[in-house]
């Protein structure tokens, strides 16, 4: 089973307007709610590729409420844990020109509902997947991390995080099966460069040796790469109207785990499923319809560095 754990989950409010002024009203077009979070958008798009996935995270209030019912009605499994502050909402503004985001640090977080993650989390077996993604709420410091990774090597659960918390350095030497890392946060987090095709190699040189197995990396319209610490992968973006990056790179991660954790061989077709899905994602406001993914591969191919 592939679980996700969203610790910091969201309702995303996508706004489409005309060119944003300032002192005057600005009326929108039409707005849209998504039931958001990186580990949901994750488990939504493992959904639509056919492979069950259930989502473990943190929900409050009303906003919460609303979230974990939408994914009740898609016949997602949720397990939530509860607070009473509402989970955050995320706003993102296109006017036809920029794309403006405005996010949320989110819900305070108190030490029960930690504890109530942690008991949520022993449902965890071996051969289990355990895909961690998005940033940390108010009131849960980095080492939690390190506690759940505790628990899932205690389980016999393999990790996947996309996360761009400073801990991530350190949590590569608990050998997480993979990481999902974006330039920036290659940067960031590990002062490593994806500006070349030769920084990325030793990036990936780097990254290996602090203890990941596999990374794929993004390089926004760039395309992304794949290492597994022996071969090296490069595919390329297609080319879209950006309409909102905000779920791209989870549903990259989602499309490419779909394939690639049934056929670890099978890396260039999970690469060009994933780079077209993402393009597809951008392409709309929250995650679509996932409509464009079948054209938009005709545009994505893959190299073998190495």
């Amino acid at each position: 089973m592939i679980y996700t754990l969203t610790l910091n989950a969201a309702i995303d409010m996508n706004i489409f307007s005309d060119q944003i002024k300032p002192r005057v009203v600005n009326r929108t077009h039409h707005t849209e709610y998504c039931p958001n979070g990186k580990g949901v958008n994750v488990a939504l798009v493992l959904d639509h590729f056919a492979q069950p996935a259930h989502i473990l995270g943190i929900f409050g209030g009303f906003t919460g409420r609303y979230i974990v019912d939408e994914l009740v009605k898609k016949n997602i499994a949720v397990t939530p844990a509860w607070v009473d502050e509402p989970t955050r909402i995320n706003i993102f503004i296109n006017d036809g020109e920029q794309e403006y985001k405005l996010v949320n640090p989110g819900t305070q977080v108190n030490e029960a509902c930690k504890q109530q993650v942690i008991a949520n989390l022993h449902a965890l077996q071996a051969g289990d997947y355990l895909v961690i993604s998005g940033s940390l709420p108010p009131g849960i410091a980095g080492d939690f991390y390190g506690d759940i990774l505790a628990l899932c090597k205690e389980k016999g659960c393999e990790v996947i995080l996309d996360i761009s918390h400073p801990i991530l350095r350190e949590l590569l030497a608990s050998q997480p099966l993979l990481i999902k890392p974006n330039d920036d946060e290659l940067a960031e987090v590990f002062g490593l460069s994806a500006a070349s095709e030769s920084d990325v190699t030793s990036s990936m040189a780097e990254l290996h040796r602090l203890g990941v197995k596999n990374v794929l990396l993004t390089v926004g319209s760039r395309g992304m790469y794949f290492s597994d610490g022996v071969h090296c992968w490069f595919c390329n973006a297609p080319e879209i109207t950006l309409v909102s990056s905000a779920c791209a790179g989870d549903a990259a991660l989602a499309a490419f785990l779909s394939r690639w954790l049934i056929a670890r061989s099978d890396v260039e077709n999970a690469m060009k499923l994933a780079s077209a899905t993402g393009a597809d994602v951008a392409g709309s406001a929250g995650l679509g319809q996932l409509a464009a993914i079948k054209t938009l591969l005709s545009q994505v191919q893959v190299v073998k560095l190495f």
